[in-house]
């Protein structure tokens, strides 16, 4: 199983990114993928998450109206797209899927950092 993770790097303050997360290695029926985010010595902490079958998202306060993140059920794929970025939105973004059924995340991919200058 693999989760590959692209489209980080450095964008001004109030710009855009959009990550991409391909998954591969198993099928998918019943999971849901998410983004999560990490700043050196901080704990990991949860952006956005979306069911894989029904396509129902939820959010992290601090992204809400910002982000939104979707997916390519044909194409194995997740996105985030993030408008309107913030200094503090500067960190390792991380692709994760797990089964829908449980609270956790069972496969984690390698991150791709996003910086956001002022």
């Amino acid at each position: 199983v693999q989760l590959q993770a692209s489209g980080g790097g450095l964008v001004q303050a109030g710009g855009s990114l959009r990550l991409s997360c391909a998954a591969s290695g198993r099928t998918w029926y019943g999971y849901r993928m998410g983004w999560f985010r990490q700043i050196q010595g901080k704990e990991r902490e949860f952006v956005a998450v979306i069911g894989l079958n029904t396509g129902a998202t939820k959010y992290d306060d601090s992204v809400k109206g910002r982000f939104t993140i979707s997916r390519d059920r044909a194409k194995d794929m997740v996105y985030l797209q993030m408008n309107s970025l913030k200094v503090e939105d500067t960190a390792v973004y991380l692709c994760a899927a797990g089964e829908s059924r449980r609270t956790d995340m069972t496969y984690w991919g390698k991150g791709t950092q996003v910086t956001v200058s002022s």
